[in-house]
């Protein structure tokens, strides 16, 4: 199958790229290397020892987009690219605005002229706000309550509307939980520019020396020990989602929202526990304020994902820490080192 796969060096489009690729899918990343970099790409290459085409641009660029498209002529597109911290969003809404929403419209807009009719979208259980009641499932009420939430909130919807307008059309929405650790290689992982907004590669550049401590937000919420409390997965599982997920949209039609996380759930201080042990370093951290848009709880219902899909997760939080420290351990300075 042609797969287009946007924002394809990003930290999980690399880690999908690498499996679509070991399938012996045809690929093309289109990726404005924003947050990312070509040094991914060129890894997974080797990784996969296969090849495949790279488009660099922004998906709110239509000129680009139709190259794209009008070249490759893929089969599937699978939608990563977008802008997606929390707190910059707050800062900044109107660039998550128009890169989130505005460019998945001219992406949908691009796959309606070159008759490209099947996407799987990168949602997030951000959608789902505060908790009504654990675990989330997929009719829970959708009440982001951030902008970069609400992002991928609209595009959901845009999407839905846009599978029941186009016949045949067939979308697949997978809403992450809290995806962590690396390829088993350690060539692979997350390299966030700057400050990590996430909590395991913080801890990850805490424990390799990079950063001085860890700051916690929050330790009063009503969680076993007063931490924010997530349901962590695995990029590799996450990735093999998406590869189920596009061969689910081949016999389906419409749209489905399905969860991918793993039904468990760790605290922030459970996280750092299970880092230590699999490093063997300390990870110090701080207390600090809570976190304006976070939540206490987050969990998600996944029988939906196993049933249409035919898919769960497989590993776990130790995998998750051993492999994030295979990769941080030997890329201290992640991609920026070579």
């Amino acid at each position: 199958m042609k797969v287009l796969v946007t924002g394809g060096a990003g930290y999980i489009g690399s880690h999908t790229l690498l499996q679509l690729l070991r399938e012996q899918h045809e690929v093309l990343v289109f990726d404005n290397f924003s947050n990312s970099s070509p040094e991914a790409l060129r890894r997974v290459k080797q990784l996969a020892n296969a090849d495949f085409e790279v488009c660099e641009g922004n998906i709110q660029d239509a000129g680009r987009l139709n190259e794209a498209f009008g070249h490759f002529k893929p089969d599937a597109v699978i939608h990563f690219a977008g802008l997606k911290a929390v707190g910059e969003s707050a800062e900044k809404p109107l660039d998550y605005y128009a890169q989130n929403v505005s460019g998945s419209i001219e992406l949908l807009q691009a796959m309606q002229r070159h008759d490209c009719r099947r996407l799987v979208f990168s949602s997030s259980a951000t959608v789902y706000g505060e908790a009504k009641y654990l675990p989330y499932d997929e009719h829970h009420p959708l009440q982001p309550a951030n902008p970069y939430g609400r992002t991928k909130y609209f595009v959901e919807e845009i999407i839905r509307d846009w599978a029941a307008a186009w016949q045949d059309a067939s979308a697949v929405v997978l809403r992450y939980f809290n995806p962590v650790g690396a390829d088993a290689s350690g060539r692979i992982g997350e390299d966030p520019n700057g400050i990590p907004n996430n909590l395991v590669p913080y801890i990850a550049q805490v424990a390799v020396g990079r950063l001085q401590h860890l700051g916690v937000f929050g330790a009063d919420y009503d969680t076993r020990d007063g931490t924010g409390e997530r349901d962590y997965i695995h990029v590799e599982d996450l990735a093999r989602a998406h590869l189920a997920a596009i061969a689910f949209s081949s016999t389906s039609k419409g749209c489905e929202a399905i969860n991918v996380g793993t039904g468990r759930s760790a605290t922030v201080i459970e996280m750092v526990k299970a880092f230590e042990q699999a490093s063997g370093r300390a990870v110090p951290y701080k207390i600090e304020p809570r976190r304006s848009g976070d939540v206490a709880r987050s969990l998600a219902a996944v029988d939906k994902a196993e049933r249409l899909l035919g898919w769960t997760a497989k590993l776990d939080v130790a995998d998750m820490c051993k492999t994030t420290w295979n990769w941080q351990s030997a890329n201290p300075n992640g991609y920026r080192q070579e």
